[in-house]
């Protein structure tokens, strides 16, 4: 079974370009990055929350495949970086740029 390579090579001029600095970039993506992972951490735990017994035995953990199943799932998604940065490649993230006067919208998608 092959699997895909999370390690892609980006051209920085491309994610620079639309935010007109590479740092802006990677400011906006990390942001996206966190928003999603604390989207899946708030989703996984809810689910998880479904198998979760208040009698801690032995047995009970080694039975308890559901809740493997559902973390396994979890595992192999993508993560959240290259989520993001997908996203922001698609022209899928909205983001505003702060300035003296207020907000100004530097890009709405």
């Amino acid at each position: 079974m092959a699997q895909q390579s999370s390690i892609i090579t980006r051209d920085i001029n491309d994610l620079a370009r639309k935010s007109g600095n590479i740092y802006k970039t990677v400011a906006i993506i990390s942001k996206r990055a966190r928003q999603i992972s604390s989207n899946l951490k708030e989703e996984l735990n809810s689910k998880l929350a479904e198998f979760a017994s208040t009698v801690d035995n032995l047995e009970e953990v080694f039975e308890n495949r559901e809740q493997i199943e559902i973390s396994r799932f979890y595992e192999r998604m993508p993560k959240p970086t290259n989520t993001a940065t997908e996203e922001f490649l698609e022209d899928k993230v909205m983001f505003r740029e702060k300035s003296e006067e207020g907000d100004r919208n530097v890009e709405n998608l």
